[in-house]
């Protein structure tokens, strides 16, 4: 049986590897950083989107599982594939790199206003972060049965500490980020994590 913190511990993984990925919103949160612009409201819109999405992920998918026992197994499988397609095209990144990395030049978000409607759309209006976030995520969660809201906790912090990272932190990481180097790292890293994520889910289907 899985324990507390290894269920917390797997969606902290899960989640963070998800969400570690070059983009507009790091990007964006990244850029509003570096210029020290209405950094706290920023970061808050992204890790409040993102518990959001991630409790309907883990409580929508975790719904289906209780009314149908056998959408399990399905999910296991479906979600199992997409995690290691992920992997994939990570590891991919890893061996034919494309030169991404993150950056903070381009324009400023202007006023508070601005900001937080650029940010809104950023989150919302991309269909990716409902694959991620609710989909897969709920997925993984639903394969930790009575400790999914455990998982789907793991995956919030996960998504508070990038954010915050991020913003607050943005002097000192984009000088790590800006190099595609790292990215090369971090794209192992994320490889092997979902890769392994979708070999046990799969198995466990």
């Amino acid at each position: 049986m899985t324990s507390t913190f290894t269920a917390a511990a797997a969606g902290f993984g899960t989640g963070l590897s998800l969400i570690v990925a070059i983009g507009a919103q790091n990007a964006f949160v990244l850029r509003q950083g570096v210029r020290r612009e209405a950094v706290l409201v920023v970061v808050g819109i992204c890790a409040l989107s993102d518990a959001a999405l991630i409790t309907l992920g883990v409580g929508g998918v975790g719904a289906v599982v209780v009314t149908w026992p056998g959408a399990l197994t399905v999910i296991g499988w479906i979600g199992g594939a997409f995690l290691l397609c992920y992997g994939a095209l990570a590891a991919r990144r890893v061996f034919r790199p494309d030169g991404g990395a993150l950056r903070t030049d381009g324009a400023a978000a202007g006023s508070r206003r601005r900001a937080v409607l650029t940010c809104l759309a950023m989150t919302w209006l991309n269909p990716h972060v409902y694959l991620d976030t609710v989909f897969l995520l709920g997925s993984v969660a639903a394969d930790h049965g009575p400790l999914r809201w455990t998982f789907g906790l793991g995956a919030v912090l996960a998504s508070l500490c990038w954010f915050t990272a991020l913003g607050f932190g943005a002097r000192m990481l984009g000088r790590f980020l800006a190099k595609p180097a790292a990215w090369r790292v971090l794209d192992g890293l994320v490889a092997a994590t979902m890769i392994v994520l979708g070999a046990v889910l799969v198995a466990g289907s």
